[in-house]
């Protein structure tokens, strides 16, 4: 038996009826009335940023899961980028996402769930980035003696500045330049890793010059006010810097992820000052110590070199030693020079005098006389020789011209004989090549004949093969003989 007075199909009936979107707002109502403002604490899973700024996630400890958001303007204001795995305390006020029947909280403020919860954080950052080799000794890069300009990425308008503009101005005056950024808060990671970045980016040459050094810094705070130095991509573009750089964030107590990065850490901005650049008077007194040093050990080299040249000269001879033989032979040459002159000159007088009688005018007549003759008799026997050669060469001639004479056909037609040609001007030897009505060419002793063939001669024999002959050059008729 039932203990409500009415059945369930009375109730069902006698209930209002709600629209969906009229139940969703009403639990979004009492929700928000109920649990306006709450601290709630948990686990950080799911953290998820939006194109536009917010943030998306989810609060879990060992039983239950509170979606959470975090509006643009809220994340910006966070000292700290939340990340999975991390304890956080949020506040904020519960209300209903209507859209999907689900409740979440919209934070308002968010810390880490204490010192160790940031610190837990940082040591598996720190490992994380050790593994991968940015802290590695073997990566950084030795700092120039003296740069000529010093690159500073700090806030423009705390004291960190004008402490390292000061040191600098006391040590040895450089160059600055200053690129001004946010050293805590909302965007100070991004801007110091763009100042990083820029000043490495900067063209050699350019309108501003290069730094020769870096200094990031920043006075001191609380773990969370140096959490910007702590931040993944600040230490990644601290060990990708080709200018060595000088972390000094924080006092000599503090120690961020960015000192493990950077080429040299220094405890405090002023030290940091002091590792850029030397004492200016402490080295033009070492520099004047060793001008002097080099004076001395210049004077101190001559004078030994010195007392060794004279050393050295002392076991040589004297000058007058060495020139004393060559100037007695140059006194014995020049006193026989005017002799060895005197006698040349009367040998040449002698020797001209005996080609002078040579060449008086009846010894050349007589050598012009004898030389005639020679040339008579040489061209004498010149012409016995030619005359000799001009009768054997007749005789030659004279026997081919009879040769030729006795091989000529025409003495055989002076003995009765005649040639006969086709109408081509071939010599015809055989009957059978004859054919009626070919025309023919007689040639006799005293002239030519022409005449035509009636009847065609008598079939040729037959004739043996033999061997091939040579071909005549032209239609001429051979040799007889």
């Amino acid at each position: 038996m039932s203990d409500y007075p009415y059945s369930s199909e009375q109730q069902s009936s006698n209930a209002p009826e709600y629209s969906v979107t009229e139940l969703s707002l009403s639990l979004k109502r009492y929700v928000e009335e109920n649990f306006g403002y709450v601290r709630v604490r948990g686990e950080i899973s799911g953290f998820k940023q939006a194109a536009s700024g917010h943030v998306y996630l989810a609060l879990k400890d060992e039983k239950s899961v509170l979606d959470g958001v975090m509006w643009k303007g809220t994340a910006g204001r966070l000292n700290f980028r939340p990340e999975d795995g991390l304890e956080v305390i949020c506040t904020g006020k519960l209300t209903t996402y209507p859209g999907r029947s689900k409740y979440q909280i919209v934070i308002e403020r968010m810390e880490p769930a204490g010192a160790g919860a940031l610190m837990a954080l940082l040591e598996e950052r720190k490992k994380k980035l050790a593994a991968e080799g940015l802290f590695d000794p073997a990566r950084k890069k030795p700092i120039p003696y003296l740069p000529e300009v010093i690159g500073v990425v700090t806030s423009p308008t705390g004291a960190v500045i004008r402490d390292i503009l000061h040191r600098l101005h006391d040590r040895f005056p450089r160059r600055v330049l200053v690129w001004p950024v946010l050293v805590q808060g909302e965007g100070a990671a991004d801007q110091i890793t763009e100042a990083i970045e820029g000043f490495n980016n900067m063209p050699v040459g350019g309108d501003l010059p290069r730094p020769d050094v870096l200094i990031v810094a920043r006075g001191g705070g609380s773990l969370e006010d140096l959490w910007s130095f702590n931040e993944e991509r600040v230490v990644r573009a601290a060990a990708a810097s080709e200018i060595p750089l000088i972390s000094a964030v924080g006092h000599e107590t503090d120690t961020t992820l960015i000192d493990y990065a950077s080429d040299r850490r220094a405890p405090t901005p002023t030290a940091a000052a002091e590792m850029a650049v030397p004492v200016r008077a402490d080295l033009v007194y070492t520099v004047e110590d060793l001008a002097a040093r080099q004076n001395r050990a210049t004077q101190r080299l001559l004078a030994e070199r010195r007392q060794r040249v004279e050393g050295l000269g002392r076991g040589l001879p004297k000058p007058q030693d060495l020139l004393s033989l060559s100037q007695q032979r140059f006194d014995d040459m020049a006193e026989r020079l005017p002799r060895a002159l005197k006698n040349l000159s009367e040998r040449q007088k002698l020797r001209l005098t005996t080609v002078g009688q040579r060449l008086r005018s009846e010894v050349l007549v007589r050598d012009i006389r004898r030389q005639t003759e020679r040339i008579g008799e040489l061209g004498a026997r010149l012409d016995r020789a030619a005359q000799r050669q001009l009768d054997q060469h007749r005789r030659a001639l004279d026997s081919s011209t009879r040769l030729f004479d006795s091989l000529n056909y025409k003495r055989v037609l002076d003995r009765g004989y005649a040639v006969i040609r086709d109408a081509a001007g071939k010599a015809v030897t055989l009957a059978g090549d004859i054919r009626p009505g070919d025309g023919l060419d007689i040639e006799f002793r005293d002239g030519h004949v022409t005449a035509r063939a009636e009847a065609g001669g008598a079939p040729p024999a037959p004739k043996k093969p033999k061997k091939a002959t040579k071909p005549a050059d032209d239609g001429r008729q051979e040799s007889l003989f």
